[in-house]
């Protein structure tokens, strides 16, 4: 096990009815009394959340600045709109009410006020995190984890590229999370939504640390969480149960208490940002597609930790005649489950073009020059054979 130092300090208020706080939250860790709101389409509006959340603002006094319309795979674009806004109305707190994408967004927005420069020197290491303004989280999907993450992932529209930043500081202060608010879901969203959290949790399970057996098996349980629970709520999407146990492990997933004591891969979600980039597929559909390859292709480094996955998280049975077949056995199953919820398994099936595979494989590496994850590291011509995979 490695040394960590843990700390999360975003206050969750989760349940039944929670948006009804989120006034009174806003109060309690905004400096001023304007705030700026940020969410996505029209769903908010139609599902009543909007007026609910404005309803309380209201009585708490609190005055917004309404940024809406924003899109999956966040752009660039309204993150600099926002920043102005903050500039010009003295606004030093931002709220977001949707799913992952609103919420990257404000966290973008809360870097970029106090910086002087281009926020995107964030998102391409050109600069340092140093301040940021608050920022709340009333959270619609299960997915991305960004309610409690030290994460945030833009789009820049200049060439596509898609990149991720980290930094303790963007954690919100807070995050409000009714699975109430997640029962009118399409299906295919909660699909995306679970392949993600499945997506992060595999990303700090295929670890080189040794020694991590209670992570290993906090894992394991996070995942038959999401294995056990997806398909529940593409049967029974208002199954109040089954939609907090998926929303909570989603949280779990990413808020790095998984993470303590090992060093996890990631290079499945930065071979991902390039399909995503290139042809806005949803993050999740694409981890459906880029992780079973990425498995394939990396399984023989270390054919124990997957076999342990294939038997812990798959019910694999160990008769099988040899430990590469119990491998690959669950790699096939991890597979099947995104194939049962709906998702596409391969390039062809996201509507992904073949020969766009060289740009990807370029991008993801710098043009060759970087190498991406820990587990093993992966070149631009290993990123060229995995997407090869997933055809």
């Amino acid at each position: 096990m490695e040394n960590f130092v843990f700390k999360n300090a975003t206050e969750i208020i989760f349940g039944r009815g929670t948006e009804r706080f989120v006034g009174k939250k806003v109060k309690e860790y905004s400096e001023s009394k304007k705030i700026l709101f940020c969410y996505g389409g029209g769903s908010i509006k139609r599902s009543g959340l909007y007026d609910r959340v404005v309803k309380s603002l209201k009585e708490n006094g609190i005055e917004f600045i309404e940024l809406p319309g924003i899109k999956p795979n966040p752009r660039l674009g309204p993150v600099k709109e926002g920043i102005k806004i903050c500039r010009e109305n003295g606004i030093k707190f931002i709220l977001s009410v949707g799913g992952g994408s609103a919420a990257d967004t404000a966290k973008a927005i809360g870097i970029g006020v106090p910086y002087d420069g281009d926020v995107w020197d964030f998102y391409c290491g050109k600069a340092k995190v140093k301040k940021t303004l608050p920022v709340g989280v009333v959270i619609t999907l299960p997915a991305t984890g960004t309610e409690a993450s030290n994460s945030s992932v833009i789009m820049n529209e200049n060439g596509w590229y898609k990149k991720g930043l980290n930094t303790v500081l963007i954690r919100p202060a807070f995050s409000i999370m009714n699975p109430e608010l997640t029962f009118t879901l399409p299906a295919y969203q909660t699909a995306c939504g679970a392949a993600d959290i499945m997506a992060h949790i595999m990303e700090r399970y295929f670890t080189n640390v040794k020694h991590v057996d209670l992570t290993d098996r906090l894992c394991e349980a996070a995942l038959r969480t999401v294995i056990n629970n997806a398909p529940i709520v593409l049967k029974e999407p208002k199954n109040y149960d089954a939609r907090a146990e998926i929303m909570w492990t989603g949280t779990i997933a990413h808020n790095d208490s998984l993470s303590t004591g090992r060093i996890g891969d990631w290079a499945s979600h930065k071979i991902e940002h390039e399909l995503s980039g290139e042809t806005d597929i949803a993050h999740g559909a694409g981890l459906a597609i880029v992780f079973p390859a990425w498995m394939k292709y990396v399984y023989k480094h270390d054919v124990n930790r997957f076999v342990q996955f294939a038997v812990r998280v798959w019910d694999v049975d160990l008769s099988y005649d040899s430990p590469e077949n119990i491998a690959l056995e669950g790699i096939k199953r991890l597979t099947g489950f995104f194939k049962s919820m709906g998702l596409p398994t391969n390039l062809k099936e996201g509507n992904i073009p073949e020969s766009k595979i060289e740009e990807m494989a370029n991008k993801c590496t710098d043009n060759g020059t970087e190498t991406v994850g820990n587990f093993v590291k992966i070149g631009k011509d290993d990123v060229v054979k995995i997407l090869n995979l997933a055809k």
